[in-house]
């Protein structure tokens, strides 16, 4: 029609015009990532080389050697039955305290660090199978006749794979905010390589370095009941990460995952003839409502305790009801 025409060539001059605009945009953005990453890599690398001095271990801690390794563990009490603790991931032996010294009073209480945490020496594989191997040896080196076993969240995965290695060997068994299930729970494999060297030593380090956010995440798991870490109970959580080679049980626990038994594996339990419980805070977020009850059933337990208002530390949370049902399961040794 008349008056319609596009004059010739008025149709495609515009886009020639913004390809060379587009161009240059992402020249300039190409740019600006190649400077944040240069960046940040000089920042890694200097960061991780200021940082780079290891924490000393406290004094005065006790050692057993359990096959290639050396245990670090503590004791509590001199007489009664023995209790051995068994932590979960990202804890220790220290964990235990508020549980333990009520333990104590009646019963010889006894907590080991586990390979990758604590203050055991660490050495790979950072697997189930090193764990349990450990925590039998211990048992051995200690002499400690059928102990209850009382372990906490990945724990309970390296006391359940021990008592059916070796049913003999344990007087109880307790799950205390673990179902010992391997549920792919924790960072997946795909972590190791993004989160690369030097970034995830940078990384790691600036957390250890944060009492805000080491007590953020305390608080988040343990609740409302539990005491407020000061400045020693912020320790306690950090050190065990800043000593020598304890960055490397880190990459290597991350490597293998949390520790856990298939469903099949765990139901053998139920042929074991041995007292047993199941314990977990009534507001644990970690694992699913029925989870208690899914693990009570499956282990061949009685119906679980959940105890009301607690979360996910419930031996910090809770210790003079957990300790009563501590107390409750070693009577039926």
């Amino acid at each position: 029609m008349i008056g319609t025409d596009t004059p010739a060539g008025e149709d495609e001059a515009v886009p020639r015009r913004r390809f060379p605009r587009m161009r240059k945009w992402l020249r300039r953005a190409g740019v600006t990532v190649l400077a944040l990453a240069v960046a940040g890599t000089v920042f890694s690398f200097v960061y991780n080389a200021a940082t780079a001095a290891r924490a000393r271990p406290p004094a005065g801690l006790t050692y057993v050697r359990t096959g290639d390794l050396m245990t670090r563990y503590r004791v509590w009490g001199s007489a009664g039955s023995p209790i051995v603790l068994v932590h979960g991931a990202a804890e220790s032996a220290d964990t235990w305290e508020r549980l333990a010294g009520l333990l104590a009073r009646d019963h010889r209480v006894y907590a080991l660090d586990l390979n990758g945490a604590g203050y055991t020496s660490r050495r790979a594989p950072y697997t189930l199978d090193h764990q349990v191997r450990q925590l039998l040896a211990f048992l051995d080196a200690m002499r400690l006749d059928r102990p209850v076993l009382v372990a906490h969240s990945a724990g309970a995965a390296t006391a359940a794979e021990a008592v059916l290695r070796a049913p003999g060997r344990a007087g109880g068994v307790m799950f205390l905010d673990g179902d010992a299930l391997k549920s792919g729970a924790g960072p997946g494999p795909a972590v190791r390589y993004v989160v690369v060297p030097p970034y995830r030593t940078t990384l790691l380090r600036l957390v250890l370095r944060s009492d805000w956010l080491i007590r953020t995440i305390y608080s988040s798991q343990c609740g409302p009941a539990c005491p407020r870490l000061d400045a020693a109970g912020v320790e306690v959580w950090r050190r065990p990460y800043q000593v020598a080679g304890a960055e490397t049980g880190v990459w290597g626990s991350l490597r293998y995952g949390v520790p856990g038994l298939s469903e099949a594996r765990l139901a053998h339990l139920r042929e074991v003839a041995l007292p047993k419980a199941v314990v977990y805070g009534a507001e644990d977020h970690v694992f699913s409502p029925s989870s208690a009850a899914d693990t009570a059933r499956r282990i061949g337990a009685p119906p679980p305790t959940l105890i009301p208002g607690a979360r996910h530390l419930t031996m910090i949370s809770s210790p003079d009801v957990v300790a009563r049902l501590v107390e409750t399961l070693a009577a039926r040794r």
